[in-house]
């Protein structure tokens, strides 16, 4: 059990076709002081009407479940506003369904092999409003994914361009930073920041970008040749 308590118990929903993975993640997370597991679905309409009933504030959510899917599960339910977050947990082989759970509002990606301190640490991360990737999954993924796609489409360029340039140069040094993957810790120490700077650069470039996350901006760095696939920088 970790100690990274972070005031009231935070809710979340469990969502896994597998009744073996969800006991395990529910185990995982009952262990920790300051997370409650409120139920558990068994696929994505299940989980939309248990978040639309229990409103709990981070959904665990699988992406190959039967009846629907954890990418259109999890766009409606925050299309809905009936989870504060959703935190994807996949397989390596789920990589195709990435940037589609981005783009439909996920907060992060775990494997499903995460170990107890990593899934907590993803659920408070999540709470907090910030995101968290597997280390194992970050940003190799991302670009395998962005190198087969094509780049922003014309008619989305100029305004691409324009979102970029509404950012200031400390954004666009932050924006790239949180493309590398690097946390708001070590975006603060590689660019003499205090961590409240950076946060107050971050919610510029939500604003900025339109965009709902650190892990979407990101995305959204990538996809707009901000950051060039390839370009990883130091971690």
């Amino acid at each position: 059990m970790t100690t990274d308590i972070l005031g009231p118990s935070t809710r979340v929903l469990v969502v896994d076709d597998q009744q073996i993975v969800r006991a395990g993640l529910r185990t995982m997370l009952d262990s920790e002081a300051d997370i409650t597991v409120v139920d558990e679905a068994v696929d994505g309409e299940d989980a939309v009407a248990k978040c639309a009933r229990l409103r709990p504030d981070v959904v665990l959510m699988d992406v190959r479940m039967p009846r629907l899917n954890g990418v259109e599960a999890t766009r409606r339910i925050i299309a809905a506003g009936t989870a504060k977050a959703v935190v994807i947990i996949t397989t390596f082989d789920d990589e195709e369904y990435l940037l589609d759970s981005i783009r439909a509002g996920a907060s992060g990606f775990l494997l499903k092999d995460a170990g107890g301190d990593l899934l907590a640490t993803s659920v408070r991360a999540a709470m907090r409003g910030d995101s968290l990737i597997d280390p194992a999954m970050t940003r190799s993924l991302l670009e395998h994914r962005l190198r087969a796609e094509p780049a922003v489409p014309t008619d989305a360029g100029a305004e691409a361009r324009e979102l970029l340039a509404a950012l200031s140069d400390r954004e666009q040094e932050v924006l790239a930073a949180v493309a590398r993957g690097l946390s708001n810790a070590a975006i603060a120490a590689e660019l003499f920041l205090s961590e409240a700077t950076v946060k107050t650069h971050l919610s510029n470039i939500l604003v900025k970008t339109q965009t709902q996350s650190r892990v979407q901006a990101a995305v959204f760095a990538y996809e707009t040749g901000f950051v060039r696939p390839g370009w990883l920088g130091e971690a």
